[in-house]
């Protein structure tokens, strides 16, 4: 299968690159390679349930909605445990579910979240020497595969009412993250309910949100990336090209916006009401496709390029029906998948917005779908993955239960899916995987 964008894996360097386009063996951060979702291994299974092709499950301590990443022979996982306060890195044997080490890298008093988010819910990032992760109050760490925690950033101190939600990207060097919070609570009844100091950066825009980006080797910020009026978010920036140029993609609410990965300059930006925005954007054919957040819920095709405020000119359509709030999109072949968080899936042409077809496939979903060997596969809130052909056609190919609450997305690696429970991390597939 073809890739039909021209995306630039965020976790690799250019020969890494290269290598795992041909062989598709790591997942190193959240929605694979090129954070897109898609997946261009073979041989993988079609269907599972909790007592067949499974080829492991593990315990894992605490709380957490992070997903699990792949790399070789390792796969991280994050968590919180003492109801939030203490903030761990696993890293477990790829071929055995065996834990390797389970290190405690933060200590922090817990802070306000949503009842569906986590105190880990930041999926890590690998470039293959070190592991990359975020706690829930904005603290950055490295730590190498032997689980020595190589440094630690402390600078951000971020807030949100809804909690973490993003996950950092890895590019050449850099350790990349948004954070896209609100004002600050420190204490319960501080201010009056729904005053303008605890609206502020929420429902009121303000202009404290940042993309910061550090280096890999010290955890030393390179750059700062600024919004501009922005509100709350939670969505994982992308790596795309623009021009032969690789560029960032980063959105927040109210904003669609391009940034540069050597200075952190905003190079244009769309707005898009909407606070609260979860869904991770995807790039082809030289769009981008966003979903905004609560407010104004729209899908939109945004054509890329251009400088400054582009909104009057580069939104190509947009579609109020069928819209994520939870689940990041797909983009395959020319058309658009997204499920809704009441399980609504809808297919759309990639290129105008039209609604190829709209099927509702059961479950309520917060995981984002992943696409491999043609087949879409969704993973809903009760554990229940539906597997579906990609195409103008609908069709339910299998409908795969493991019985077990999840929330975070699936991993593909060597033949064989990862799937974390509220409890468990799954192994998946037909036998044992290769060593």
């Amino acid at each position: 299968m073809r890739l039909q964008c021209c995306l630039i894996p965020a976790a690799l360097s250019a020969a890494a690159s290269s290598m795992l386009l041909t062989q598709a063996e790591n997942w190193p951060q959240f929605r694979g390679p090129t954070g897109q979702g898609i997946s261009i291994e073979e041989n993988l299974p079609l269907a599972w349930s909790p007592t067949s092709n499974v080829v492991w499950k593990s315990a894992i301590p605490g709380e957490g909605w992070s997903s699990p990443i792949v790399w070789d022979d390792h796969v991280f996982v994050t968590t919180a445990t003492e109801d939030g306060g203490r903030f761990q890195v696993l890293d477990l044997d790829r071929r055995t579910g065996q834990v390797l080490w389970d290190r405690t890298v933060f200590e922090a008093t817990p802070q306000r979240k949503e009842r569906k988010n986590s105190h880990a819910t930041a999926t890590p990032v690998t470039d293959g020497r070190r592991v990359y992760v975020v706690a829930a109050d904005g603290k950055m760490a490295a730590l190498d595969f032997a689980g020595r925690v190589v440094w630690t950033h402390r600078e951000v101190e971020y807030y949100s009412r809804h909690g973490l939600g993003a996950s950092p990207i890895v590019y050449q060097g850099l350790v990349i993250m948004p954070f896209d919070g609100s004002n600050r609570v420190k204490e319960p009844g501080q201010w009056p309910n729904n005053s303008d100091e605890e609206r502020l950066g929420w429902q009121i825009p303000w202009d404290r949100a940042q993309i910061v980006a550090l280096d890999c080797e010290t955890g030393r910020r390179v750059w700062t990336g600024r919004r501009g009026r922005s509100r709350i978010a939670h969505a994982t920036p992308v790596v795309f090209r623009e021009e032969g140029v690789d560029r960032l993609l980063s959105v927040a609410g109210d904003a669609v916006q391009c940034f540069d990965l050597r200075s952190g300059e905003r190079l244009w930006t769309v707005y898009c009401q909407g606070e609260g925005l979860v869904p991770t954007p995807v790039v082809g054919e030289g769009l981008a496709f966003t979903a905004s957040g609560f407010e104004k819920t729209t899908l939109r095709g945004i054509r890329i390029g251009g400088a400054g405020e582009v909104t009057d000119t580069h939104i190509a359509w947009e579609q109020r029906r069928g819209v994520p709030t939870q689940a990041s999109p797909l983009f395959v072949q020319s058309r658009l998948y997204a499920v809704t968080d009441g399980g609504v899936l809808t297919c759309f042409a990639a290129n105008d917005g039209s609604e190829v077809y709209q099927e509702r496939v059961g479950g309520n979903y917060s995981a984002s779908p992943v696409f491999a060997e043609g087949r879409l596969y969704l993973l809903n809130e009760a554990g229940e993955t539906v597997v579906v052909a990609a195409g103008p056609q609908f069709q339910i190919l299998a409908r795969n239960p493991l019985g077990e609450k999840c929330q975070a997305s699936p991993a593909i690696s060597q033949g064989h899916f990862f799937i974390r429970t509220e409890r468990q991390l799954f192994c998946l597939g037909g036998g044992p995987p290769g060593y």
